[in-house]
């Protein structure tokens, strides 16, 4: 538990009531524990194989649906291990080639049933290098830590996979390469291959098509165990564009916290430009050292339905403002959250990514802040949270992750961890999402003199109750734009 400066307990009471009346609060870090020591180097993993090429797999192939068209391709499979010596599940990838339906056609993986757990098992579509007349893309099969081993002798059992188009149109199976009609029960298939730490030990490729040759990543997955998917890469004209409340989106006016007493939140500083030839989100707040000449920004999804799974957005943090004097106590955001029903409920959920370029909470510089919360209460003042910090400058593009399973809440910036939090702060009712930038207060620059910041926002994405790799999310939005996909939203309502 960390406790807020005195001076923070009104704001946050403002910013409570706001959020009960259908307002988004983002709640304030106070000053930090100093910086944890590093965390120990991981074990050796016992199980990795000192020569895992010497090793041999064999695939096992059948299908439930077996015509020529179906409204979804099921490739089901078992995987052996027939070397001598234990096998990691995440050093092995299975493709299964196929040809597209048409030049455009987009493709979906789902996991129905796997004996491993289909959270273990990851699904992505790529285009074929040479392509074939019975083969131009494939559907390729990996795995997560989780998944485990394979010792000598033992297989997977069953993997019970499938994909289909996003429109759900018919599926074209006669022409696949590897598909087989007459495989309704297990049987070795040559006709997809396996890679075990990269080498390629079971099957034949369609001719040129090794598994090693370079392939262009096209398509994006649903992947198992949930796997709804939120997408926006924002590509909007204006803050009234109706196509931004179409896709669940409200850009806030309304008055209260957090943030300078009396500032406004304009929506009209919520604007769209070009950057990196991709479309951005602006977020942009400014001051003249008043509470009346402050205007701060905030866009938020109008439902509060996301829960577990991979949260991940690409934000453009600024240590100085674009015009103007610098010095100002600004919070910079990325966030979900629910309402405070009531001082200490227990069904409080907030998980976010603050970025203090100038300082405050008592801190004299930029610092970015993760911080998961359990519950709080206004007034007094007391919290249950857990928190992740590093004071140095974030100043530039940043690729910000958060997945929330049944076992950790895990931060990731730029691919790599930054902080790891308890169980405990799970969220027990769903969220919104949330980017907002506003002031702490006026302290940090007196001046009267105008000035303004900027907050970019370049895409957002949330994978529902699965946790996806920094590389694979990257990989997930890649298809999304290389497939010219600027918005979906598969998440059902909660």
């Amino acid at each position: 538990m960390r406790n807020r400066p005195t001076a923070g307990r009104a704001r946050l009471a403002l910013a409570l009531s706001v959020l009960l009346g259908g307002g988004a609060l983002t709640a304030l870090p106070a000053q930090a524990a100093p910086a944890a020591p590093a965390a120990p180097a991981a074990p050796a993993d016992p199980a990795d194989p000192a020569d895992p090429a010497a090793d041999g797999l064999t695939v096992q192939y059948r299908t439930s649906a077996s015509g020529a068209t179906a409204d979804q391709t099921e490739p089901w499979f078992k995987v052996r291990n027939t070397g001598s010596s234990t096998v990691r599940l995440s050093q092995v990838r299975i493709r299964y080639y196929f040809k597209a339906d048409s030049p455009n056609a987009s493709y979906r993986f789902a996991c129905s049933w796997a004996v491993r757990g289909c959270a273990a098992v990851t699904g992505t579509f790529g285009t074929l290098g040479n392509p074939t007349a019975t083969a131009d893309r494939y559907l390729e099969i990996g795995f997560t830590s989780a998944a485990g081993t394979l010792a000598p002798g033992a297989d997977t059992g069953d993997l019970q996979l499938r994909f289909y188009q996003g429109n759900w149109q018919p599926l074209r199976q006669s022409d696949d390469y590897s598909f087989g009609g007459g495989q309704t029960s297990y049987a070795t298939w040559d006709k997809v291959t396996a890679q075990l730490a990269g080498a390629t030990v079971w099957g034949t490729a369609p001719e040129g098509n090794d598994p090693t040759d370079p392939t262009d990543p096209t398509d994006p997955t649903d992947p198992p165990g949930g796997g709804q998917t939120l997408f926006d890469d924002f590509d909007y004209s204006s803050h009234t564009d109706p196509a931004i409340a179409a896709h669940g989106w409200s850009v806030r006016s309304n008055s209260g916290g957090p943030g300078v007493p009396g500032a406004t939140w304009d929506p009209s500083k919520v604007t769209f430009v070009s950057a990196g030839g991709n479309s951005v989100m602006n977020l942009e707040t400014s001051t003249a050292g008043t509470g009346a000449s402050t205007t701060q920004t905030e866009v938020l999804t109008k439902s509060t339905k996301f829960k577990d799974g991979t949260y991940a957005a690409r934000v453009k943090f600024a240590d100085t403002p674009r015009s103007g004097p610098d010095g100002d106590h600004l919070v910079q955001t990325f966030f979900t959250i629910n309402d405070l029903k009531a001082p200490m409920a227990d069904d409080y959920a907030e998980y976010d990514f603050e970025y203090l370029p100038n300082g405050g909470w008592g801190e004299p510089s930029n610092i970015l802040y993760t911080t998961s919360w359990e519950t709080y209460d206004p007034d007094p003042w007391q919290a249950v949270n857990q928190h992740s910090e590093q004071r140095s400058s974030y100043a530039g593009w940043h690729d910000l992750v958060v997945t929330i399973d049944a076992g950790a809440i895990t931060y990731y910036v730029d691919g790599q961890p930054f902080g790891t939090h308890d169980a405990q702060y799970l969220p027990e009712r769903p969220m919104s999402i949330n980017f907002n930038q506003w002031l702490i207060d006026l302290n940090g620059q007196t001046s009267t003199t105008p000035r303004s910041y900027d907050q970019q926002v370049d895409y957002v994405l949330h994978v529902k109750d699965q946790v996806l790799t920094p590389a694979e999310v990257a990989a997930k939005v890649a298809g999304y734009r290389a497939a010219g996909t600027g918005f979906v939203d598969e998440v059902p309502a909660a």
